[in-house]
């Protein structure tokens, strides 16, 4: 027997919030259902770095960010359009690493663009994400059932007009809602290593949509666990529009409760629980749904 509840949701740049869920219990008519609380955001606004020797004047001497630099930024300051953080080095605490480093093209159809301007910032926003699986290894769904997320930054105004063009991808990984996890060992290749992706994984405190869910990684203290993802991408249709809440909320049913039932203990006696992206979500780019179990 399966019950529904939807919860309205809503994006925050870089928190997982719900959109809605459904569960089951088998084995147990009485069971109640309840909606989970994901999905996903993923991108950050530009920001400048530092330079070479720590210095923030970088619109007098803009320097290219190196690769495998490491940030000591907060929650708030990954969230910000800009930034003037140097690199610390990577044995002491940080939160954010830069995984790859590119060029940004600034002149289209003889035009030169600001690097401020829509066509300029799409630019990473297009780039970094799929680096991002090559820099941690594994495929799309481990990221997507990781809480690492990509973040990129590219030079202020006043660097751009002093001649930078670089592009910055990052890595950053929340320990729970808008709280960073520092970044500790090697990263690359991390989710193509099960015992050490485990640690990384997205799990909750609670039944995904209870009140005192709140969705941590795996290496904290949980008590459910997010197992596998549901593809929502064909949908949407040919022109990717929002394919309404009764045809998303509906296309995981199945694979999640095979899901939860493959994990289970008892396969006659069990709870399950799928995520699905709201239209808001799912114009930021979240085109999948989670399936989650007890953990």
């Amino acid at each position: 027997m399966t019950a529904r509840r939807r919860l309205a949701g809503a994006l925050a740049a870089l928190a997982l919030l719900g959109a809605g869920c459904s569960s089951g219990d088998d084995g147990d008519p009485a069971a109640q259902d309840s909606p989970s609380a994901s999905a996903s955001a993923s991108s950050a606004a530009p920001s400048p770095s530092a330079d070479a020797s720590g210095s923030t004047d970088a619109a007098a001497a803009p320097a290219v960010p190196r690769e495998r630099a490491c940030y000591d930024l907060g929650y708030d300051a990954v969230l910000e359009p800009t930034s003037q953080a140097g690199p610390v080095a990577c044995s002491a605490t940080h939160t954010s690493r830069t995984y790859a480093v590119g060029e940004l093209d600034l002149v289209v159809d003889g035009h030169l663009l600001a690097v401020d301007s829509v066509a300029a910032q799409a630019q990473p926003a297009e780039r970094c994400p799929g680096r991002l699986t090559e820099f941690l290894g594994g495929t799309t769904d481990d990221l997507r059932l990781s809480v690492f997320r990509p973040v990129w930054y590219s030079p202020t105004v006043e660097q751009s007009d002093a001649g930078a063009d670089w592009f910055r991808c990052d890595v950053i990984a929340l320990a729970r809602d808008e709280e960073l996890a520092p970044l500790a060992g090697r990263l690359e290749g991390v989710l193509a290593r099960p015992d050490e992706a485990e640690r990384w994984r997205v799990c909750g405190t609670a039944e995904p949509g209870a009140d005192d869910f709140e969705r941590v990684a795996c290496s904290e203290e949980h008590s459910w666990r997010a197992l596998s993802v549901v593809d929502l991408a064909d949908a949407g249709g040919d022109d990717g529009a929002y394919p309404g809440e009764d045809a998303v909320s509906s296309a995981g049913d199945g694979t999640c409760e095979d899901a939860a039932r493959d994990a289970a203990a008892d396969p006659l006696n069990f709870r399950w629980g799928y995520e699905w992206p709201s239209a808001e979500q799912w114009e930021a780019g979240q085109r999948y749904g989670l399936c989650w179990a007890p953990a």
